[in-house]
């Protein structure tokens, strides 16, 4: 005998089993999706952090170093009373001079903080490309990129905190001691091991 109820009673057992499992199923692509979103804005919102702490120390150094120089220039010259007829013909000297010293100085230092910031770009671009185009030459690339990226940064840093010719030397030697070691390194695991695109794409894949 045909039993209405039965039979209703078992499409209501699967339309609920379907939506149970399709549930399950949506959040778990959510939650997976979620997670790598995370991961990934975590990731580069660290390597911002990074590279602002980093790179901070230049803006400091160079607006300090004019705001310095502008209140120096500012502060009217104290000459003797023999000389008070020309005070003008001193200061015009020392503006010229401190003009051509700081023409020449602070172009090598636009061009070094543009290089910075172009190197940090690229950096930002390689891990992308590192992970969806792995190679050989994008290994050495990323070597070569990081290395130049932290020698400048942790240069900049001695710059502000190391004061004195011998301490300067010293630091200048193991900062170029440790970025050699740090190329070498990552150029040694490039060549024996699975290289940083490949650690890059196991890192992002856990």
């Amino acid at each position: 005998m045909f039993d209405f109820c039965v039979v209703l009673r078992h499409v209501k057992n699967d339309i609920l089993t379907t939506l149970y499992v399709s549930i399950v199923i949506h959040w778990k692509i959510v939650l997976r999706v979620h997670v790598w979103a995370t991961v990934i804005l975590g990731k580069l919102w660290l390597n911002f952090i990074i590279c602002a702490l980093l790179e901070m120390s230049p803006f400091v150094f160079f607006s300090s170093a004019l705001w310095y120089q502008s209140t120096l220039l500012s502060r009217p010259l104290v000459v003797p009373h023999k000389n008070q007829e020309q005070p003008y013909l001193l200061t015009a000297r020392i503006h010229a001079s401190q003009a051509l010293y700081a023409g020449s100085g602070s172009k090598a230092a636009s061009l070094h903080w543009t290089a910075e910031r172009v190197l940090s770009i690229l950096l930002l671009a390689m891990g992308p490309v590192a992970y969806f185009n792995p190679s050989p030459v994008m290994d050495y690339s990323l070597a070569a990129a990081l290395t130049l990226h932290g020698h400048w940064g942790i240069g900049q840093v001695l710059t502000d905190y190391v004061h004195g010719d011998a301490k300067v030397k010293m630091a200048n030697a193991g900062l170029f001691l440790l970025s050699t070691v740090t190329f070498a390194g990552l150029c040694y695991f490039n060549y024996n091991d699975v290289g940083i695109c490949k650690a890059i794409a196991l890192l992002w894949s856990k």
